[in-house]
């Protein structure tokens, strides 16, 4: 009439084999030490943002993130870069993604880029695919190439991983 819950069942010990015709998929899993102390995956850190009232004269690069919303008077290296509507940068812009809302003098090389309405750039864009909103102020030459990111080409070195000496 009654029968037992299997929920608070303790777990079968190693040596012990399940009752009956029960399939080994139900058996509940059994977490070994390095399972219990390892952490959870590192989530991605914020994009770093450089305020309005930033100016910056000098290259900055990372592996992450930029917002810039000021100033900068240099080259920049980033994985996504994004140009404020309200900033401006005087450099080689080199990222995997770049969004142009803002104002950009120099080169500008990425995977993806993608000048909103409100973007003015002056200077050659290489890229491996693009996209030009209405409204976009362009002056220069497009070239699509499969890795606008390599440093093929004459003109087109990559920005120094080490400072001069």
């Amino acid at each position: 009439m009654f029968s037992k819950s299997k929920i608070n069942d303790p777990a079968p010990k190693a040596g012990d084999k399940p009752a009956g015709d029960t399939a080994s998929a139900t058996k509940p899993a059994v977490l070994g030490a390095s399972d219990m102390t390892s952490s959870p995956p590192k989530s991605k850190p914020p994009a770093s943002t450089l305020s309005a009232d930033l100016l910056i004269t000098g290259n900055l690069k990372t592996s992450g993130d930029i917002n810039v919303e000021g100033q900068v008077d240099g080259d920049i290296r980033a994985h996504l870069l994004t140009v404020g509507e309200g900033a401006t940068v005087k450099g080689e812009v080199v990222a995997d993604d770049v969004v142009v809302n803002g104002r950009v003098v120099g080169r500008v090389r990425g995977l993806k880029v993608r000048l909103t309405s409100t973007a003015r750039v002056e200077g050659d864009i290489i890229h491996k695919t693009i996209a030009i909103e209405s409204g976009a102020h362009f002056e220069g030459s497009v070239q699509r190439e499969d890795d606008p990111l390599s440093n093929s080409g004459g003109a087109k070195a990559k920005m120094p991983i080490e400072p001069k000496t």
